[in-house]
């Protein structure tokens, strides 16, 4: 067995080791969530944290660690009446993000359970971390199905496996541990609220701390041996730690006076529910037994609220997470006080300038009118190019889906055959079998009953009578977005009510679990913004920034959105694409600028693309530039006013049926 990197050395994630050290203290917090680029010691402190923990007492023999001192009467390795205790270090149990649904609750033997009626279950992951540690590195990758049966068990403490009318159930009690990269995309709220904490970790831009973090990682290669001897006895210090605060811990008063300050610190921060209040006093109450007294004091409820809330305060995928700590201090200071009515907006009241107000006695925002061909005319001493304009309130649209069936990753966009789904055939099992079709099986199996001897009620099954259900389910999908960032596209309004559009699409993705990404063309070339990525925060904050002016160098945006494809097709061939291109369809610039914007189109027609172009013509004239583009594209065109769930009916339709023509 490898020697781990000693928990005590890791340099400069003072937070983070709190974090999990309070969970050690007091599992019933709920987990940690740790959020941060890559190279931050994240998984390191994590998988050093099993070290620490105390050991665990299990009936001896048990695959599901029962506690021999109230083992689980349901128990598939039971009854434990008068059984043996043993006991063993703590689990870390690690879910790959590429895991199976088998992999993690356990599988049955479907021939067995079939011909002999006998329940030979095989435990899973969850069975293996009962009573420990669940780590999911990467735990924004994980797939849906997976999420799901992730939120059952940590609700219900138990895990069911389920398999045609066979069924087992097992005790699941873990702590569960996340890492995750925000760059390639956020977690599902409810996910999210089921871990306790949450902590933000980021390298160190101190010199002096980088060299220590370096110099102990080279000594750890060398030799990891000798280099975990070294903290050996700072180790056993922590471990001893933590076992004296678990015995505090029952003994730890929380006073109606930290009770209120975390009441109202909840209750100030707009949070959904109460699970948030319970696991901040559970927090308060875990911090003052670490360090050793039996009375909750306001500096623990202040600590309390900056693990416990960040995470459970955002109110879409695009808000980042945080806590106001000058806001955090007023609330804590007058739920302590007796001041009935405090100020609320503090000296000087009356908040902020709204975003679209310029400042006192400067630009007022206002952008310079367009000339006579739509462009408009240079800013002062900016060479055409404006200052980005805000995005409009978002609002729900309908999905716009890829026709046909597809078999990308699970998602919730368009039809796809998955593991999960309704149940439209069966086929032969490649490999293991999963998802048992019973009546194909019976079926198969039944014409040759005589042959093979059948004497008894038993069916005689053999392994080429199991058929696999064929299922369909939905998919994720690539959206792929070319916006026109050009001069004509300018107007202050237009452009807010363009970026609010795709804000709308991008939360759409979002909830569909696509992945996104953006193309912009302005002047005379065009650039991936933002590179294919499950990140759609990181979408909308490059689009927010984006800048505008210009010509409209729209053949540009259609080739580079043509490459990208091209590349995502090569890395990942089963995720099909969703091309969304808004513009008003001008194009301007360079030599026969409409002439090569029809070929590019036809380019990505001829390759049978789904598309939809969003047309942002405004005003009483309008060309239809962008109708004649969708057409070129072999899509379909719709209007601003159109992309609204209300009026967006008949899209879907659309898009389905211009592709079925075009292949035709």
């Amino acid at each position: 067995m490898s020697t781990r990197f000693p928990f005590t050395a890791v340099v400069g994630q003072q937070d983070l080791q709190l974090a999990l050290l309070l969970n050690a203290v007091a599992p019933n917090i709920g987990g940690v969530l740790v959020r941060g680029e890559k190279g931050t010691a994240k998984s390191t402190a994590v998988r050093a944290l099993a070290a620490l923990l105390p050991e665990v007492e299990v009936v001896a023999g048990c695959r599901f660690s029962c506690d021999p001192a109230s083992p689980d009467p349901t128990c598939p390795d039971g009854p434990h009446t008068g059984a043996a205790a043993v006991a063993r270090d703590a689990r870390m149990v690690e879910l790959p993000v590429g895991a199976s649904e088998d992999r993690l609750v356990g599988a049955l033997d479907i021939e067995r359970a079939l011909a002999e009626g006998v329940k030979a279950f095989e435990p899973g992951l969850l069975a293996a971390a009962n009573r420990g540690i669940l780590y999911v590195d990467e735990v924004n990758l994980l797939h849906d199905h997976l999420v799901d049966v992730l939120l059952d068990a940590a609700a219900m403490g138990a895990s069911y496996v389920e398999r045609e009318g066979v069924s087992v159930r097992h005790a699941a009690r873990f702590l569960l541990v996340g890492t995750m990269n925000p760059e390639e995309g956020e977690l599902r709220p409810q996910l999210l609220d089921r871990f306790g904490l949450t902590v933000e970790v980021a390298a160190s831009r101190e010199p002096d701390q980088r060299v220590e973090v370096v110099r102990r990682r080279l000594a750890y290669d060398d030799d990891p041996a000798a280099f975990a001897a070294r903290w050996a006895d700072e180790e056993s210090a922590v471990r001893q730690r933590v076992v004296a605060a678990r015995k505090l811990l029952p003994k730890v008063r929380l006073g109606d006076g930290a009770l209120k300050q975390i009441a109202a610190t909840c209750a100030a921060f707009e949070v959904d529910g109460m699970r948030a209040d319970i696991v901040m006093a559970r927090t308060a109450t875990a911090l003052a037994a670490w360090d050793g007294r039996s009375d909750v004091l306001a500096e623990d409820v202040r600590q309390a609220a900056l693990l416990a809330l960040p995470h459970r305060r955002r109110r879409n995928p695009f808000d980042a997470p945080g806590l106001d700590e000058d806001k955090l201090d007023r609330t804590l200071e007058e739920s302590a006080g007796d001041d009935d009515d405090p100020d609320p907006d503090g000296p000087g009241g009356g908040g902020q300038p709204s975003p679209e107000e310029g400042p006192q006695g400067g630009d007022s925002g206002a952008q310079p009118e367009a000339g006579e061909d739509g462009e408009p005319q240079p800013a002062a001493g900016g060479a055409g190019e404006q200052a980005p304009a805000r995005a409009a309130e978002p609002f729900r649209t309908k999905a716009l889906t890829v026709p046909g069936v597809g078999a990308g990753a699970a998602g919730r966009r368009s039809r796809a055959r998955t593991e999960r789904g309704r149940t439209t055939g069966a086929l032969r099992p490649r490999g293991a079998l999963t998802k048992l079709h019973l009546a194909a099986t019976v079926r198969a199996a039944a014409p040759h009953q005589r042959a093979r001897g059948r004497s008894g009620p038993g069916l005689v099954l053999r392994r080429d009578d199991l058929r696999q259900a064929a299922r369909e389910g939905r998919e994720g999908n690539l959206v792929l977005f070319v916006v026109d960032a050009s001069g004509s596209m300018a107007a202050r309004q237009r452009m807010s009510a363009v970026k609010g559009a795709v804000l709308s699409l991008l939360l759409d993705a979002y909830q569909r679990r696509d992945k996104v990404g953006l193309v912009t063309f302005r002047g005379t070339a065009a650039e991936v913004a933002l590179p294919p990525t499950s990140s759609v925060d990181a979408a909308a904050a490059r689009l927010e920034s984006l800048p505008t002016g210009g010509r409209t160098p729209l053949a540009a945006g259609l080739l580079k959105a043509h490459d990208v494809l091209r590349v995502e097709r090569l890395r990942d061939p089963s995720r099909r694409a969703l091309l969304v291109v808004v513009t008003d369809g001008r194009a301007t610039g360079g030599p026969e600028p409409v002439t090569l914007a029809g070929r590019a189109a036809r380019l990505l027609g001829a390759e049978s693309v789904a598309s939809v172009v969003v047309d942002c013509e405004s005003g009483p004239v309008r060309l239809g530039l962008a109708g004649r583009l969708a057409e070129e594209l072999g899509g379909t065109a719709v209007t601003l006013e159109e992309l609204r769930a209300d009026a967006i009916a008949g899209l879907v339709r659309d898009v389905r049926g211009t592709t079925s023509r075009r292949a035709a």
